[in-house]
């Protein structure tokens, strides 16, 4: 099986190498909303609609010098004539003077691809490198939505090599401070290796039936990598304690799937059902992400079940053997720690006061989400020297088209002629609004309510056959955008109106992703409490589980927002461009992703209570003795996932480093704070009444619960929910759980 493995595991590894050309550019703004429609509609009737690449112009001479004018011609012809491209607009062929720089020697070129958002970024990737630098008397630089994404891409796969060749050598030595043993440490690691690998080959079969993010290796790569080897890391570490004890390899071996073998696969159940969450938003992104972590942690859990005990019946007892640290480890039990075990009988012996402390180390990490803002990913996420980031930032300082903040109005059933007084006066109420600056229509042009100039060989580009258009540019702060979105569609008009452009994409797609969120909110919630009473038999622990989760996620977003959005500490994680919101969809992968594991190591933490519980019947000692036995294994396994995620935290993409930042946050605020203090104190406080249940439920647990399954792990469970002695058992325990 091993030898098949091995085979597999190489056919898998080499595959990765067909996966990225493959992969989707875009996703990130919800499909089939008013301003996709209507951008839709423009570029079907009037050829117009937020341009895929702007190409900056600069000229030796004026742009109105005689030759100028005739090289920007033969230019913009010269680009009109290249493989995919739709319609091209420059100052040398519409004579409008917002596609001049102030200083009179630049200009710009707006370019339509042809195909969807994906199409046209792998047509800038070709197109782009042909049309820039040098062209004759010109020097030509590009931006836009098609080659930032382009852009992403080129950078997304530059840093997945260096992912491979950082993360995964960093997790092992971790591995290795962790067990001491080259061999136990490198069992994890293979794990991760063979389910990231199966992965990548997943995402090339699922390629070529829908598109998936270019940022799906990258992301998989961490976190799959990551969550594959704390799955190896509970298993081996339990194999090994079992065989501290004398325990032969193959009992131990059954022992060891038996008890930590069916958290993995409850807690797969639980990140599944977590990461299947992403698939409701109505975002690209999210989907393929969704996909490619439910993929990696199913093949995790397959290999952890599967592969991994025929690798320690092969090593057998010799799983300890070099280690470089032999001389250095002080003696003592190997299965407890003591830190963790002083720990527990602090929160357990304080409970108030811990819990306490712990809730408002929460909270005061949360409070600045509450002044969270929201927008959509452009070319700020790429370092600033990048082309599309550099060239945009030029033009917004040299020209007066703000491009990224038109707004285009469709009216679809009103005819330029027919209803020519209709439309003077719509537009002067449109260039009457507070934040509305220059209105451009085919009756001319209109600012604060009146018309400044009349219709002119550009007034062409808003009129069609029975409809016309008109474009608003945005004259207040950035943050008047949208509300300016909101009162253009409120704002009666002579026919049916709908408003597309960047500002009305943006609202539309958080208006898209809060509409799913409840849903999806209340589906991970409903099924981790679900799958927790299956596992517990409890209907505390869930619940509780649930809560100390959102705790601690809200504690993780509060500090997104104060690097991120605010721009603290960027010395700490790497320098980025501060935009002053937060890209909408991360923090919903974020909290998935975050989420599932918050609830992948209270499983662990809680089966090793529940077992000792049941063994002993004495509550506190329980609760010490599995945090004892636990507490090292989870920070350990969140410091490795912390540390798959660094390629992440030092990527020069802003996604890719808030994804990487607001995770590793997550894990280890929840490994060391709410499973070392909030937990345990909390579970002391509620005492018996954590493996309680109502009699009609713990009888469907008894019926279709993990117990079911697996009831040679401990003993039964009474009427109420609450472990039965076992024969053997001190006649105290017995009494103590009949008194109960």
């Amino acid at each position: 099986m091993l030898i098949t493995t091995a085979g597999v595991g190489i056919i898998l590894a080499l595959s990765a190498f067909v996966v990225p050309s493959q992969l989707s550019n875009g996703g990130y703004i919800a499909e089939g909303t008013e301003a996709t429609r209507t951008e839709t509609l423009l570029n079907q009737r009037f050829d117009a609609g937020i341009p895929d690449l702007v190409l900056y112009v600069r000229a030796q001479k004026p742009t109105d010098d005689p030759e100028v004018m005739r090289a920007g011609r033969d230019f913009t012809r010269r680009v009109t004539e290249q493989p995919g491209v739709g319609q091209v607009l420059s100052y040398w062929t519409v004579a409008d003077r917002r596609l001049v720089s102030e200083d009179g020697r630049a200009a710009l070129v707006t370019v339509d691809l042809r195909g969807d958002e994906d199409a046209a970024a792998r047509r800038a990737a070709g197109l782009v490198p042909r049309l820039t630098g040098e062209q004759g008397m010109f020097t030509v630089t590009a931006t836009g939505p098609a080659w930032v994404m382009a852009q992403a891409t080129e950078l997304s796969r530059e840093e997945l090599i260096r992912a491979e060749l950082i993360g995964a050598p960093l997790a092992v030595l971790v591995l290795l401070f962790a067990f001491g043993s080259i061999t136990a440490a490198l069992l994890p690691a293979v794990v991760g290796a063979l389910a990231v690998a199966g992965t990548f080959a997943v995402l090339q079969v699922l390629a070529t039936y829908m598109p998936l993010s270019v940022f799906a290796f990258n992301i998989t790569t961490a976190l799959g990598f990551g969550l594959a080897v704390d799955y190896g890391l509970f298993v081996v570490s339990r194999y090994r304690e079992e065989l501290a004890v004398g325990v032969t390899p193959p009992d131990a071996i059954e022992t060891t799937m038996r008890t930590a073998g069916r958290t993995v696969l409850f807690s797969a159940g639980t990140v599944v059902v977590c990461l299947a969450a992403l698939l409701l938003f109505p975002l690209g992104f999210l989907r393929s992400l969704g996909l490619a972590g439910i993929s990696v942690v199913v093949l995790a859990a397959a290999v952890t079940r599967l592969v991994l005990p025929a690798m320690l019946l092969v090593i057998g007892r010799r799983i300890d053997r070099l280690d470089p640290f032999a001389s250095l480890r002080r003696s003592g039990r190997a299965d407890r720690s003591r830190l963790w075990t002083g720990l527990a009988r602090l929160a357990t012996g304080r409970p108030v006061l811990a819990g306490a402390c712990a809730v408002l180390f929460l909270l005061a990490l949360t409070v600045p989400f509450a002044h969270a803002r929201f927008g959509v990913t452009d070319e700020r996420v790429l370092p600033e020297k990048t082309e599309s980031h550099a060239t945009a930032a030029r033009i917004g300082d040299e020209f007066p088209l703000p491009w990224t903040r038109t707004l285009a109005v469709l009216l679809l059933d009103t005819d330029v002629v027919d209803q020519h007084d209709d439309l003077d006066a719509y537009a002067r109420k449109v260039s009457a609004l507070p934040t509305a600056g220059e209105v451009g229509t085919a009756l001319g042009t209109y600012r604060d309510g009146h018309r400044t100039s009349g219709p002119s060989t550009d007034s062409l580009i808003y009129i069609t056959n029975g409809s016309t258009w008109l474009s608003v540019i945005a004259d207040g702060p950035p943050s008047a955008d949208e509300p300016l979105v909101r009162e253009l569609r409120a704002l009666p008009s002579p026919g049916r109106h709908f408003v597309s452009g960047r500002p009305a994409r943006v609202l539309d797609t958080k208006n898209a992703v809060l509409g799913a969120l409840p849903t999806a909110a209340a589906t991970v919630v409903g099924a981790v409490l679900l799958l927790l009473f299956l596992f517990t038999g409890s209907v505390l622990i869930p619940v509780k589980a649930v809560i100390m989760g959102a705790l601690s996620l809200s504690a993780s977003f509060g500090a997104m927002v104060y690097v991120f959005q605010d721009g603290h500490l960027r010395a700490l994680v790497g320098h980025f461009t501060v935009t002053g919101e937060l890209e909408t969809s991360m923090p919903i992968l974020v909290f998935g992703a975050a989420f599932a594991l918050s609830v992948d190591y209270e499983l662990f933490l809680i089966s090793r209570i529940q077992e000792e519980y049941r063994r002993t019947g004495d509550h506190k000692e329980a609760v010490v003795t599995g945090l004892a036995r636990t507490g090292r294994m989870i920070t350990v396994a969140a410091v490795i996932f912390a540390v798959a995620l660094l390629p992440l935290v030092s990527s020069a993409i802003t996604l890719l480093k808030l994804v990487g930042c607001g995770l590793a946050l997550a894990v280890l605020v929840d490994a060391t704070v709410v499973r070392g203090v909030l937990v345990p104190s909390f579970m002391q406080l509620t005492g018996h009444a954590n493996w309680w249940a109502p009699r009609p439920l713990a009888a469907l647990h008894r019926r279709i619960g993990a117990d079911r399954w697996h009831h040679h792990i401990g003993p039964p469970t009474t009427h109420a929910g609450l472990p039965a002695a076992r024969d053997s058992e001190p006649a105290t325990v017995q009494a103590r759980q009949a008194g109960e």
